[in-house]
């Protein structure tokens, strides 16, 4: 590695180490286990895939000294949503601070709203935890719990005739706008981000059971990720453009009178061709086979016009007609800046297939972006632009910034936190 990355690399130790413990709470409001928020304008907030990301980072970093602080904080954050689990399995995706008598969406469901939940990271989340610290005995207790949480799934949000899972809604859908649900009708979208997570939920939850000696369970949950990686690949997997793609699933033959009583609609999806960073996720969660993991490393990875940028990776390929990297919150903008957890995710998986030189390419990007963000205003942001590497906004985030470390790492050989979720790979 060069000087200058070295001396990144140094700067960000040095940064990270020191702030660490901020993201790590003590029980508060309507969490009585200790916690992981994400830092900066998140504060005292535990939410899902941030949490699993950051404890990803931690756990990474886990030393003799810190190793029992961050899994104690890591198993509170799973203890804390199972707290407010319902009886039909329902996760809520953030536990907030707030003066009201419950967590807001615990009482929008109980209202009877049906809305997006916990996403795919309960169990990918216990599975590192559990690896990382030796132990799955822990969450024994609870694995009814985690069972009734895939329920819920299959229950409110499974697609029968695509055999894959929908958004409610587009709130809180971890990439907040993301153009192939976001202002789309309720239940329409199968998004590739949440069905991808799913799989590997689902292998972590199978890793689980079978460390527990329950092979009925781990057998039925490979079975399902087996079947949902099927139907990614039939209904997601785009032949001509060679990329994975969310697709609508609001398709059926509109028939009235004696129109359209012939030939109907016998195609079960339509692809949403947005080319969003999350059709890279089939290559974390081992679903791509190696021709499909050839085609997006080096025809879409590797593309400038389009997910190749600078900084690392554009949310949203730059030649989209919604490109757009303005600050806004509430939504998050993920409509091209780079996100660390984007250029992480995407990392893994080309490292997982073995395009081992693009991810080193990948990991000097993110480590120069951060290095000279932190050089030049003292703190790490939530998101920058692709050309430029300037931060957007939110000052002092911290959270999947962290994985930064895991990817200079990973690049020297140490094993992936990944490794604990029970995933293979062609």
């Amino acid at each position: 590695m060069s000087e200058a990355f070295e001396h990144y690399e140094q700067l960000l130790r040095a940064y990270i180490g020191e702030k660490a413990d901020t993201i790590l709470k003590a029980p508060a409001h309507y969490l009585k286990h200790p916690f992981v928020d994400p830092g900066s304008i998140y504060d005292g907030n535990l939410w899902d895939w941030d949490s699993f990301w950051a404890v990803y980072a931690l756990l990474n970093m886990a030393e003799d000294e810190n190793r029992d602080r961050y899994i104690a904080h890591a198993k509170g954050n799973i203890f804390n949503f199972l707290d407010y689990q319902l009886e039909d399995g329902y996760i809520p995706m953030m536990i907030e601070k707030s003066k009201l008598p419950e967590p807001y969406l615990i009482g929008k469901r109980k209202e009877g709203h049906i809305m997006n939940m916990h996403k795919p990271f309960l169990c990918q989340q216990v599975a590192i935890i559990s690896g990382a610290c030796g132990d799955y005995s822990w969450i024994e207790p609870h694995l009814e719990q985690l069972e009734r949480y895939f329920d819920c799934y299959d229950r409110f949000y499974y697609h029968e005739n695509s055999r894959l899972y929908v958004w409610a809604d587009d709130v809180m859908i971890g990439m907040d706008n993301d153009p192939a649900t976001f202002g789309r009708p309720r239940f329409s979208t199968a998004n590739i981000y949440l069905n991808s997570f799913m799989v590997s939920d689902m292998k972590a939850f199978s890793s689980i059971a079978a460390h527990l000696g329950r092979p009925e369970l781990q057998s039925r949950f490979e079975e399902k990720a087996a079947e949902l990686s099927k139907a990614i690949q039939e209904e997601c997997w785009d032949q001509r453009d060679k990329f994975y793609y969310s697709v609508d699933v609001d398709i059926k033959t509109r028939a009235y009178d004696w129109f359209h009583t012939g030939l109907g609609v016998f195609w079960k999806t339509l692809p949403i061709k947005i080319r969003v960073w999350s059709g890279f996720i089939p290559l974390w969660a081992g679903i791509a086979d190696d021709r499909q993991a050839a085609l997006l490393a080096e025809l879409h990875a590797a593309d400038k016009n389009t997910f190749n940028s600078p900084s690392g990776m554009a949310t949203l390929a730059q030649d989209e007609k919604m490109f757009d990297c303005r600050a806004t919150n509430n939504p998050s903008n993920w409509l091209g800046p780079v996100w660390i957890v984007a250029n992480y995710v995407v990392f893994r998986g080309l490292m997982n297939y073995g395009y081992v030189k693009q991810a080193e390419e990948l990991c000097i990007k993110t480590v120069t972006l951060l290095g000279r963000d932190l050089e030049k205003t003292g703190v790490l942001h939530e998101y920058y632009i692709p050309e430029t590497g300037e931060p957007v906004m939110n000052g002092g985030f911290l959270n999947w910034n962290l994985l930064v470390l895991n990817m200079i790492d990973e690049m020297r050989g140490k094993s992936p936190i990944s490794s604990f979720l029970g995933i293979h790979f062609p």
